[in-house]
């Protein structure tokens, strides 16, 4: 771990936590290594470097899109925090291959399976990814959220502390049970992960994902003794 890595990385939680009321305390529950997939959504900037910040020193890895690099001062954050490069819109392999390495040293692996900041805070439809390295990897999912981060540029332009909440669910496992991984398949099992994740927010951030009722479970396995995060709702 280089110096530059150890003041870049501590000055900026240290700008989080002066600009934002981090309530983290659920953070204690990610276990310390993997393989391990937390899979959250996606608000705005605030997301990527708080949960590096704050989860840190245990090990992380997580995509970036490839224009990050084009930008001097965000290319130096990816390479110092060892982003995973991904081209958006496309089977991007190179990336898969590389996260799928990371998992298999026992790094955890953050998605964010809507793929792009909502802005609002409010869920938005997931994407199928996640699926193939849960699939591929074997690896548990473990949900997490984020609420409150919305309001940052307003709070900031009123020069006000924003509260920024982290609620962290239930582990889980995807599994097939032997049927053909179709399109359709695929499509099913997002959306039961995307309901495990809309089950720990409040109602009015739940998004697309607001029927709780609408959720299924088919190819969800959780441990000996977990339960459902849906029944935290």
């Amino acid at each position: 771990m280089t110096l530059t890595y150890r003041v870049v990385t501590s000055t900026i939680k240290g700008l989080i936590r002066l600009l934002c009321r981090v309530d983290d305390a659920q953070l204690a529950q990610v276990p310390d290594r993997g393989p391990l997939i937390i899979v959250a959504n996606h608000v705005n900037f605030l997301e990527v470097p708080l949960l590096y910040t704050h989860l840190r020193p245990r090990p992380m890895a997580g995509f970036a899109k490839v224009e990050t690099w084009d930008n001097p001062a965000l290319r130096l954050l990816a390479d110092l925090w060892e982003a995973i490069p991904l081209h958006r819109g496309e089977a991007d392999m190179a990336a898969l291959r590389q996260a799928l390495k990371a998992l298999e040293a026992g790094h955890i692996l953050g998605m964010a399976p809507e793929g792009t900041r909502s802005g609002h805070g409010r869920l938005q439809r997931g994407h199928t990814g996640v699926v193939l390295l849960a699939l591929r990897s074997g690896a548990p999912l473990l949900p997490m959220v984020y609420y409150g981060g919305e309001l940052f540029w307003r709070n900031l332009a009123r020069l006000r502390r924003t509260d920024f909440h982290i609620v962290v669910g239930q582990p889980f496992y995807l599994d097939a049970g032997g049927v053909k991984v179709t399109r359709q398949v695929r499509q099913q099992m997002t959306g039961e992960i995307m309901y495990q994740m809309a089950a720990l927010l409040p109602p009015a951030y739940r998004g697309v994902y607001s029927d709780l009722a609408a959720a299924t479970e088919a190819y969800l396995r959780f441990p000996p003794g977990v339960e459902s995060n849906l029944r935290r709702a």
